[in-house]
């Protein structure tokens, strides 16, 4: 009798996880069919880009697309370097990302110390002004930003887009803030007895802990002035200081479109923005989860 409760008890268990596996296995395959035309929606551009960079010019037009070349023309993206300096056009492009990436690391860590940390009379309006900024369009400032740069002498020049980045911006800041307000106290209290300065627990304690942060803030920052095109295009005059954003522009003009060489010269582009989001995925969720985090 036991043996038979026991048999049949195996059975309605064995059932139960074989519902569930099945169940589970529908979720999935209804998860993939409504991801998968999704991101081949998403690639379309992309796919359309490399075909586009690849094909001879008498085959970029043809209507339906085709999207096998007749002939791979390679040598579009050697040509590219002839046609544009695109090599100085990547120097200037590095040179704006790394000091961006430096000067928005180093202001808004600082800010958010101060909000995360300090006590002091209207922090916390202060702190909902600047956020409040970040719903300002950037087409209401755009002009009185440009005449404020050129009356200090600064266009034609990398500092109206760089010299911003060392003071606080507003998405960075409220991101590491919300990091800052999760380490314990207790680590600064010790660091305080210790006979540490405020500037010593910043750059000793607060700083190595919070690592990840501080890299999604780094790469989210590194996008943004890779990819940056509308501050370089009206500060810059000089084609010798372009970054590739605005560089490419220069095979549209007005009595020629060279679109194979355009999208060769954006695929090259690209290649760096999706190395850096392949090997740090991670980092893009965890920013969205710390942007989330009660402070």
């Amino acid at each position: 009798m036991a043996t038979a409760t026991a048999s049949a008890t195996g059975k309605e268990t064995g059932g139960f996880w074989s519902r569930r596996r099945k169940l589970r296995l529908q979720n999935h395959l209804l998860t993939y069919l409504v991801l998968v035309p999704g991101a081949l929606l998403f690639l379309y551009p992309l796919l359309w880009m490399i075909s586009t960079s690849l094909k001879p010019k008498h085959q970029i037009f043809t209507y339906p697309i085709e999207w096998i070349p007749d002939t791979w023309m390679w040598s579009n993206y050697g040509e590219v370097f002839n046609q544009v300096p695109f090599l100085t056009y990547t120097i200037n492009t590095a040179i704006i990302t790394v000091i961006g990436v430096i000067g928005t690391l180093f202001g808004s860590s600082l800010a958010a110390y101060g909000f995360a940390r300090f006590r002091f009379p209207g922090k916390d309006a202060l702190f909902v002004l600047m956020l409040s900024t970040m719903m300002v369009p950037i087409w209401v400032t755009l002009i009185p930003s440009f005449l404020m740069f050129r009356w200090f002498g600064w266009l034609n020049s990398y500092l109206p887009i760089l010299a911003p980045a060392f003071f606080a911006q507003p998405f960075y800041t409220f991101l590491l803030r919300q990091f800052f307000m999760t380490v314990p106290v207790d680590l600064e209290d010790a660091a305080r007895i210790d006979g540490a300065n405020r500037l010593q627990i910043f750059l000793n304690v607060m700083l190595p802990l919070s690592r990840p942060a501080l890299a999604t803030v780094a790469i989210f920052a590194f996008f943004f002035y890779w990819n940056e095109f509308l501050l370089p295009l009206i500060y810059i005059q000089d084609q010798s200081k372009f970054p590739i954003s605005v560089g490419i522009s220069a095979f549209v003009s007005e009595y020629r479109s060279d679109f194979a060489l355009m999208m060769a010269a954006s695929g090259m582009a690209l290649a760096p923005p999706m190395i850096v989001f392949f090997l740090a995925q991670r980092y893009f969720i965890q920013g969205f989860v710390l942007s989330g985090v009660k402070g």
